[in-house]
Order: C-alpha cells, then structure tokens, then sequence
C-alpha cells in the first residue's frame, strides 16, 4: 500500500481537517462539534495507516472497515456544520466531495479484500 492513492488522499483530507477545526474554535468559537469532526476526520487515514501493517487479512479488512464508518461519521459532522451554519455551503461541498471519495475507494478496497479472503 506504499503511496497508494487511499493513504494520500485520506492523509490530504486529515490535513483539510485540522485545518477546518483550527478554523472553528478560532473565528466561531465552536469547540465540540469541531473536536467530533477533528477526531473521526483524521481517524480514517490513521485506520488506513493501520490497516497496512494489520496481523492479518481479517484484521487488514477490520481497519479498513472501521476507517470506512469514521469517513461516514465525518460526513454527519461536516452536515450538521453546514445545517448549523458553522460552515459554508462552498466549504461543505468541497469537503464532503473530498470525503465522498474516500468513502467510495473504501468500500471498494473492502469488498475486494472481502472477496479475496472468501478465496484463500
């Protein structure tokens, strides 16, 4: 998984995080929504960091799979910001792009590692 597209892409959206989360407590002044969206948010590249040395296929496919709920988690955080007005719709959009994306390499990196295992 050296430099796979997942583990840059997730490790980018990390880093849009912090700095979204450096953003609300800063100028809103919003401190617990900000912590939910900072935690899940840069959980799913550390799962997927984690998945890479996994004891096993089951444990590779259980990180991923757990990555993959913090991604949608994320996306509630980043909805309820936005139906909060903490966010900006442009700010949203692109965010949520970004995690929609994350989501969709996820659940295909799942289901095929899935698939894979049911073969062994």
């Amino acid at each position: 998984m050296k430099d796979s597209i997942l583990k840059t892409k997730s490790y980018n959206f990390a880093l849009r995080i912090v700095k979204l989360a450096q953003y609300l407590q800063s100028d809103k002044k919003e401190f617990i929504l900000s912590k939910q969206v900072l935690k899940s948010g840069t959980s799913v590249g550390a799962l997927i960091r984690e998945a890479e040395f996994g004891q096993s296929k089951a444990d590779f496919i259980s990180k991923m799979s757990i990555s993959l709920k913090e991604a949608n988690e994320t996306m509630y955080w980043l909805s309820i910001l936005k139906d909060s007005n903490y966010i900006e719709q442009k700010i949203f959009d692109s965010m949520n792009a970004d995690c929609s994306e994350l989501i969709a390499i996820l659940v295909s990196t799942v289901k095929t590692s899935k698939k894979n295992n049911e073969k062994i």
